[in-house]
């Protein structure tokens, strides 16, 4: 009889056959992984409060600099003055239209006039882009005021084209209109047709005017030779360059003026060119002119013409004697 053999007690492993059984379980996190996650979110925390405790602080501090720049401007009382401009050594003959065009530019694009630095700026800006009368202009300001320096051009000559009417100084500047009686400035007749109206405040390259303007120059250059005599300016009412050059009639004055009674004063020939029509020089012309003037005190003598160009010393000829 086989011996019968014996049962080997063992373990067997059961499966289970349900949905999802298979599947691994996941282990449980180790306690030292749960600290570090732990430290990662406090630090983001951390992060985000120190984030938005610096946006606050941002935000606070611009609201306070506005307080205070708001503060400071109603504390401070230069901010509430209203600046008061000033000529600095204005010229003798400026007069009231003139100083009020002046200082109807201070504010022409509304400037609030402040004796502070921006302001004396914008003046200055507006005095030199609005007025042709001025250059070399400077704008400091006081406690209460907003001082203005500047050069001065003083007209000499007037030019009308058509309905305008215009000033030109010694330097060929063209200034705006403003009326100045009380100046000796000459009325400019004969001359050449323009294209256009010359810019204010620029140089204006006209031949025949210019030659104008410089026997007007000479004059009034002798005129302040002697302050306390009356100007022989104030005697001419204009001068004539009709026959600039002779562009008319070559045997007829080239530049002529007149007095205020019509009476005529023939210069002749353009400065500098007296050699070439043989007649007296520039000088000699100033003489005889201002001569006359002292003789007589006025231009306006009743006779009809004062003769300027012939020479003072001339070269007797034979047919002189007879």
């Amino acid at each position: 009889m086989a011996a019968k053999r014996k049962k080997t007690k063992g373990k067997t492993k059961r499966y289970s056959f349900k949905p999802g059984s298979l599947r691994r379980k996941k282990k449980p996190k180790s306690p030292r992984a749960s600290a570090a996650l732990s430290r990662i979110l406090r630090i983001l925390a951390i992060s985000c409060a120190v984030t938005a405790v610096g946006i606050g602080v941002i935000f606070a501090a611009r609201a306070g600099f506005k307080f205070l720049e708001k503060y400071a401007k109603k504390s401070d009382p230069a901010s509430q003055i209203t600046a008061v401009p000033k000529l600095v050594n204005p010229p003798d003959w400026l007069n009231e239209p003139l100083k009020q065009e002046i200082l109807s530019a201070l504010t022409a694009f509304g400037e609030d006039l402040k004796p502070n630095k921006d302001a004396a700026e914008s003046v200055q800006h507006n005095i030199e882009s609005l007025i042709s009368w001025v250059y070399d202009v400077r704008v400091w300001t006081t406690r209460d005021s907003l001082l203005i320096e500047a050069k001065w051009r003083k007209p000499l000559a007037m030019v009308k084209l058509g309905l305008e009417k215009f000033y030109m100084d010694a330097e060929m500047v063209v200034l705006d209109y403003v009326p100045m009686p009380h100046l000796p400035i000459v009325k400019v007749k004969g001359l050449a047709v323009v294209p256009r109206t010359p810019p204010t405040g620029k140089v204006w390259d006209c031949e025949d005017l210019a030659a104008a303007v410089a026997v007007l120059s000479l004059l009034d250059r002798r005129d302040r030779l002697d302050p306390s005599a009356k100007p022989l300016l104030d005697e001419i009412d204009s001068i004539d360059i009709s026959n600039f050059k002779g562009r008319e009639n070559a045997r007829f004055p080239h530049i002529v003026l007149y007095a205020k009674d019509n009476t005529e004063i023939i210069w002749g020939a353009e400065l500098g060119d007296w050699a070439q029509h043989l007649e007296a020089k520039d000088e000699d012309k100033l003489a005889k002119l201002y001569g006359y003037y002292k003789e007589y005190g006025s231009l306006q003598s009743g006779d009809k013409y004062i003769n300027l160009r012939d020479p003072l010393y001339k070269v007797p000829l034979p047919i002189d004697k007879y």
